[in-house]
């Protein structure tokens, strides 16, 4: 898998106080993936292999992908997408029931709300071009 990875096993292991999984370098570029295309209109210093160089904005790339493991994993997403987005509701006598759609983001991700925080607090989102 190409392309940068924005956190490391031992950080999604501090992250989610747990061991990192198996395949954490697989779901570390996915989530990373996700994080690149939310930030699609950010600004923000790159060294020559696009990586960010500003402490507070590699910390805040590193907890969004963190947080977007974390969503994936407790919604049942294996980072491919694919999970079902249909649900079940029941109150009293009124049932609802049918797809539901992803929370719009950025690049049109299903961006995990802790994500979007982390991004927002270092100043990534929204991304405004002056």
């Amino acid at each position: 898998m190409a392309g940068r990875v924005y956190a490391t096993p031992e950080q999604l292991a501090a992250w989610t106080g747990q061991p990192a999984p198996a395949d954490a370098t697989r779901l570390l570029a996915r989530a990373s993936e996700d994080i690149e295309t939310a930030l699609l209109t950010a600004v923000y210093v790159t060294n020559s292999a696009g990586m960010p160089t500003d402490p507070d904005v590699v910390d805040a790339l590193a907890d969004a992908t963190c947080a977007q493991i974390e969503y994936q994993q407790a919604t049942g997403d294996d980072g491919t997408g694919a999970t079902g987005r249909w649900d079940s509701v029941s109150i009293g006598p009124v049932a609802l029931s049918g797809r539901k759609d992803a929370p719009a983001a950025a690049g049109d991700v299903d961006l995990a709300p802790r994500a979007h925080r982390a991004l927002t607090r270092a100043g990534l989102l929204p991304g405004v071009i002056w």
